[in-house]
């Protein structure tokens, strides 16, 4: 039952806009609070008559601010999509580490611009020092976040649920679609 409550659900504004993606037990506690509904149920049951949602939608409209809090491990891999930026190679699990583009020893931040994924391979080859220096080069720099980057993220992270887009506005292919009902 605790892996069934670590789920991805994903919640919804009253607006039909995709906020987050929550745990199905924080999904379940707010439809139990009464401030959100299901909006598309799953086929796992989890309570009688009570089934798992994947969607959960808010009773009521919240004003949510431009993300600040993008710089996350998986918003990271979402952004760069499982890949190494040095080697180009695609990497899941606990063969893909984040690495610091100017390293922390010589100022380099834990910022959204100074972070890339990279293998365990390619990280311990660059070690303490720039890209320049290890005759390494980056596939991508990464761009300075902008209003668009957290949707940009969430549309990444949610289309590995196919039921999810439609409320993504996207397709399975992960290209931006609208539907018009």
């Amino acid at each position: 039952m605790s892996n069934l409550m670590k789920k991805p659900v994903l919640q919804l504004n009253a607006s039909y806009e995709a906020i987050r993606i929550v745990s199905a037990k924080r999904a379940l506690t707010l439809i139990t609070k009464g401030k959100a509904f299901v909006e598309l149920p799953t086929k796992i049951q989890v309570y009688p008559g009570v089934f798992l949602p994947s969607v959960i939608r808010l009773k009521t409209y919240r004003h949510i601010p431009i993300r600040l809090q993008l710089v996350t491990r998986k918003n990271l891999y979402a952004r760069d999509s499982n890949t190494c930026m040095y080697c180009g190679e695609r990497f899941h699990g606990a063969d893909l580490t984040l690495d610091h583009i100017i390293p922390k020893s010589r100022g380099g931040d834990g910022s959204w611009q100074n972070l890339v994924c990279a293998c365990k391979k390619c990280n311990h080859r660059k070690a303490d020092r720039t890209p320049e220096e290890a005759g390494m080069k980056l596939i991508r720099r990464p761009l300075p976040a902008n209003i668009n980057t957290g949707r940009h993220v969430l549309r990444s992270m949610g289309l590995e649920v196919h039921e999810w887009g439609k409320y993504l506005y996207a397709d399975s292919k992960g290209e931006q679609k609208l539907q018009f009902a």
